[in-house]
């Protein structure tokens, strides 16, 4: 892991990636906290703010995977900090009006420039980095989410505590700032940067964007291991969409009314350290016994937890648990962050990546509205918690089902190569 320090196109763009996450936790944290604060009566607010967050991808997957393939991908991630920086000073002054509707409408946009981020950073890492160093920087990037998971939740409640909602809006401005300034200082290969070929907009068009799109489905489709993998983001995101909100929920509805703002951070901090401990763990385990196995017996055991911490009734009996689901989540969620741009080839990256995030977000989506809806009139916390076991048990049989075949025959089709 140390060797992907030594190169600088990638420290500038993992320097980049922590700080752009850095701000967009404490501002969506804080946010959060201040619709649950203010309209405390109104939980589907938080809810609904969440659905700002996912829904944009739906509105322009179809044009982010054809931008990240087509165009500059330095470039495309720099701007997209830095118009992202532009709609969050806009989204301070409605805060400070109180334009709750236009606050809605300005995280909409937000998040609909930050889908190009995305695959854009991506292609940029897998072009800087050797595919046996795919799973160390997956790694990396785990650890450095168990670190927001530790830290996150409690830095977006402090900054809301002692500098208000404005400051911590104004950090996460910063803080897109800091990031673009750090991927447009950057050297990448000129193949990582533009692995088609240079384009121009006025080249494109909707003949172009379609075939581009078509490309993506059809490759995704002829790679089977792909596919049957992309199949459980679906249920990935409506793990996500529970979860974004599951932890100010619990405990400011069920656990600790009173010291919410205390507890709900420490379900972060405590499931962060499962993760730390977890993404140690994880090399060791995938050496020992392979991704597929590891991946799947992660998220069996974790949906068992999830399905016995439903029913906890004591804080530190659920913070426990917590703790060790994330032991067993993070060996899992690496086996996958390193798959990935194993299977795809660097000039469809951004294709398949702006395809699979749609999936991830239409269940992000359709949970969050879910919630929005039923909780607390037709559902309870407890059920909350039984949704997110079904979805990662039901994934976990899946895989066991079709996974293990298809990696012994890619497996016999690379010996054969």
């Amino acid at each position: 892991m140390i060797t992907l320090f030594r190169n600088p196109a990638f420290n500038k763009l993992f320097m980049a990636s922590i700080a752009s996450q850095l701000g967009t936790v404490i501002g969506n944290m804080a946010f959060a906290y201040y619709l649950v604060d203010r309209f405390a009566s109104r939980p589907s607010l938080a809810s609904t703010a969440e659905l700002m967050y996912s829904i944009p991808t739906l509105a322009v997957f179809w044009i982010v995977g054809v931008a990240a393939d087509r165009f500059d991908r330095k470039f495309i991630a720099a701007y997209s900090d830095w118009i992202r920086t532009m709609l969050t000073f806009v989204l301070l002054v409605c805060v400070h009006t109180d334009w709750l509707f236009l606050c809605f409408l300005v995280l909409f946009l937000r998040s609909a420039v930050a889908r190009f981020f995305g695959p854009a950073e991506m292609g940029l890492v897998q072009g800087c980095l050797a595919q046996e160093q795919y799973v160390q920087a997956a790694g990396l990037n785990q650890i450095v989410s168990a670190l927001f998971m530790l830290f996150g939740l409690s830095l977006g409640a402090a900054a809301y505590h002692w500098l208000g909602i404005e400051g911590a809006i104004l950090i996460d401005a910063i803080s897109f700032i800091i990031s673009g300034v750090l991927i447009a200082w950057g050297r990448y290969p000129e193949a990582a940067r533009i692995p088609n070929g240079k384009s121009r907009v006025r080249d494109i068009s909707a003949s172009l964007i379609w075939k581009d799109f078509a490309q993506g489905i059809q490759y995704i489709y002829r790679n089977k291991l792909l596919l049957n993998l992309i199949h459980g983001f679906f249920f990935f995101g409506i793990v996500n969409g529970v979860f974004a909100v599951l932890p100010i929920f619990v405990m400011k509805y069920k656990l600790s009314p009173e010291n919410y703002l205390l507890h709900s951070s420490l379900i972060m901090i405590f499931l962060g350290i499962g993760f730390l401990i977890g993404s140690m763990l994880a090399p060791v385990l995938i050496n020992k016994f392979s991704k597929t196995p590891v991946m799947i017996a992660g998220f069996f055991l974790a949906s068992l937890l999830t399905l016995t911490i439903g029913s906890i009734t004591s804080i530190y009996a659920y913070l426990g648990l917590i703790l060790l689901t994330g032991v067993i989540l993070a060996p899992a969620n690496i086996v996958i962050g390193g798959w990935m741009p194993e299977l795809v080839a660097p000039q469809f990256m951004g294709k398949v990546n702006a395809l699979t995030d749609p999936v991830m977000m239409l269940g992000h989506s359709l949970a969050l509205g879910f919630v929005a809806l039923a909780f607390p009139s037709w559902i309870s916390i407890s059920w909350l918690h039984y949704i997110l076991a079904i979805c990662m048990l039901g994934v976990s049989i899946y895989y066991f089902v079709v996974l293990p075949p298809l990696v012994r025959n890619q497996a016999k089709t690379t010996q054969t190569a």
